[in-house]
């Protein structure tokens, strides 16, 4: 039974004033071989999926394509919106550093075998190539999560999810930008080859740093019961409040996720060369995302969730703002280029405040699953507004899709800060905090 509104007692880091107990960075004690593990499984898993989402719609609009004929390959993402029927298996089989090496081996495979492939004459292959290596960036992504819950306490979330996030865009910076530089220097193959040496490279941190036993000295996870397995994300999704919060995350994204989903499209239609949105896409955004990951971590952490979510989701709507007068013509180049930038920045604050959120609503037995739900309705809310903003890009242009991204951005955002006001979400959001502060 969902928790009345007047029984939500708001703890001290979603107050506007306060920050959470003890926020002293000096003494978060997050363990350097944590960091260096967490930042080379983001990034890794943002590589692929900054490629597949980023640089193939701009090469498939040099191509002729529709933007609604692109949006279709957003089926080839389903993964990552079904993960979570397959998350309590990742949690409750094996260990988690088995499944970031078999997932990550397999990726650089594909990625190699693609290589050797001649994509002349058909792009099937790389269709197949873009659903395969999703799928196991996708398992990847429940492990590292899963891990994540369990290697961050609540105070370290801030600090977690701005390297996680941060992380994930750089790699998704490097392989939108990065990857179609390469592309249109190189063709196919070299970009292949360098996709799938960079995803190797980034196992090198599993194999070092990863250990099989969870942080906790609980039973290892290749213990745990594994019966049920097949409706556990059910009994996950049906826990008190769960479903409330995942309409507000989508709430929250959908705006946003809107008018990015076509930003690819527009830079090449605005009249980018491939080398100038690789540069943009690439360079700057890459610092842009990495500055506003940082900004969102420190927000999350120093003045709480709420302020944390509400200078997001404020910042992220009015850089949409931005390409609305790109895409009537106000400002000309420089004006396509901020939005890109500032975009990346703010929507990297806004991604970390919300990570930080979902994590908070995780219970640490069933972290990976937990974390792995919330996580797939919102790739599932950035798949519907992808098709939307498509769907409105072609029938009544860039600035009606920009215009109405940024509003339902704007209205997402009064909607998640009100609804968290109340009390709705998982009682786990508001319990964790109520243990003493650390003695200084």
């Amino acid at each position: 039974m969902n928790r009345p509104p007047q029984a939500f007692s708001r703890p001290a880091w979603w107050d506007l004033d306060s920050p959470p107990p003890g926020a002293d960075c000096q003494n978060l004690g997050v363990p350097l071989r944590v960091l260096l593990l967490l930042t080379g499984l983001y990034f890794a898993q943002g590589l692929p999926f900054g490629f597949f989402t980023q640089a193939i719609p701009v090469l498939l609009r040099d191509a002729g394509l529709s933007l609604t004929a692109i949006s279709l390959t957003s089926f080839l993402y389903l993964p990552w919106g079904l993960k979570f029927l397959w998350a309590p298996a990742v949690d409750r089989i094996g260990t988690r550093r088995q499944w970031l090496l078999a997932t990550q081996l397999g990726s650089a495979g594909v990625a190699f075998a693609l290589a050797a492939t001649d994509l002349t004459g058909s792009l099937r292959w790389l269709f197949v190539a873009i659903a395969a290596i999703n799928l196991l960036s996708a398992t990847q992504d429940v492990a590292t999560d899963g891990l994540a819950v369990r290697l961050l306490g609540p105070r370290e979330r801030g600090l977690g999810n701005g390297i996680q996030t941060g992380a994930y865009r750089l790699g998704m910076i490097a392989g939108g930008g990065g990857l179609l530089w390469i592309y249109a220097e190189g063709g196919w193959r070299v970009l292949l080859i360098t996709l799938g040496g960079l995803i190797l490279l980034c196992t090198v941190p599993v194999v070092i740093l990863a250990r099989d036993e969870p942080s906790d000295g609980g039973p290892r996870l290749g213990h745990r019961p594994t019966e049920g397995l097949g409706t556990a994300w059910w009994h996950r999704l049906r826990r008190p409040g769960v479903i409330p919060l995942i309409g507000l995350l989508a709430a929250y994204k959908f705006g946003n996720a809107m008018a990015s989903s076509i930003s690819g499209p527009f830079l090449h239609d605005a009249g980018l060369t491939l080398h100038q949105i690789a540069l943009v896409s690439g360079a700057l955004s890459s610092a842009g995302a990495l500055a506003g990951s940082a900004l969102g971590g420190w927000l999350a952490f120093r003045y709480g969730r709420r302020s944390a979510l509400l200078f997001g989701g404020v910042s992220q709507t009015l850089a949409v703002g931005l390409y609305v007068a790109a895409a009537l013509g106000i400002g000309g180049g420089a004006m396509v280029i901020s939005a890109t930038v500032l975009e990346h920045v703010f929507g990297g604050a806004a991604l970390v405040a919300l990570c930080t959120l979902m994590m908070d609503a995780c219970e640490r037995d069933d972290a990976g699953a937990d974390y792995t739900l919330l996580a797939s309705a919102v790739v599932a809310t950035q798949g519907l507004a992808g098709f939307a903003g498509a769907a409105v890009g072609d029938v009544l242009g860039y600035s009606a899709a920009f215009t109405i991204g940024m509003v339902l951005s704007g209205l997402g955002c009064a909607v998640l800060v009100r609804g968290l006001d109340r009390g709705r979400g998982p009682a786990a959001i508001t319990t964790w905090t109520r243990r003493p502060a650390p003695t200084p």
